[in-house]
């Protein structure tokens, strides 16, 4: 999913560096005040395991690969528009440093993964767990949302990928679309599965690390369970 140069024309890259710049702006904007001792280590772990985890690729299918995303992981953790900048570090440094994905279609990369990927996904996530968590309780409702919209982030973020390169003229509609989303939608089972894992471990330890987890702490847990 990661374009490399001259896959796509100025009109569209330009348009992407566009929207990516100012949505990349706002989030700084948005933060400025959130980054409080205890999340900022946290950024840069979860930074590090998603380019880690990045460059694992795993089979799929025809001689075709993927690797895990992220972007709905980060966005759950930390918050969506912390999410969002640690999606655009990740693709800096593995554009500038590795040549993965070109420096013109970067912005691109930054729309689809992390926009697409993370930012309207998790809203989408968010909106189908607000009524979930009445009838099945926050933690339920929380991973069950997840693991459904982190496979939704692959493939919306893939079929944006797919419409671009159409835009383009790079490749025609009944090419690429396919291709992309049919390939990725095998790719979002492993994000979801991987993410869903993740997200268990992080909330059986320490829930108070979940930004988009609004049950009891640990410790309330713990506390109403000895007054039983």
């Amino acid at each position: 999913m990661h374009i490399p140069d001259g896959f796509l024309d100025l009109k569209t890259w330009g348009t992407l560096y566009g929207v990516s710049g100012g949505t990349t702006a706002y989030a700084l904007y948005k933060v400025r005040d959130r980054l409080e001792g205890k999340k900022i280590p946290l950024l840069g772990i979860t930074a590090a395991f998603i380019f880690a985890a990045q460059m694992l690729n795993f089979p799929v299918a025809g001689g075709t690969s993927g690797h895990f995303l992220g972007a709905m992981l980060a966005c759950v953790l930390l918050g969506p528009f912390e999410g969002f900048l640690v999606m655009v570090t990740v693709l800096m440094v593995q554009c500038f440093f590795f040549a993965d994905g070109g420096l013109t279609a970067l912005g691109a990369n930054i729309f689809n993964m992390g926009i697409v990927g993370g930012l309207f996904s998790y809203y989408l996530m968010v909106l189908l767990k607000a009524p979930l968590s009445r009838w099945i309780g926050e933690k339920k409702a929380l991973l069950s949302s997840v693991a459904v919209f982190s496979w939704v982030s692959v493939v919306l973020a893939s079929a944006a990928c797919a419409i671009e390169l159409v835009i383009s003229g790079t490749v025609p509609f009944n090419v690429t679309f396919p291709a992309m989303v049919g390939v990725h939608s095998l790719i979002g089972i492993g994000e979801a599965i991987i993410t869903t894992v993740a997200l268990v471990v992080v909330l059986q330890s320490r829930p108070d690390l979940v930004d988009a987890y609004r049950g009891p702490a640990l410790s309330q847990t713990a506390t109403a369970g000895e007054v039983a």
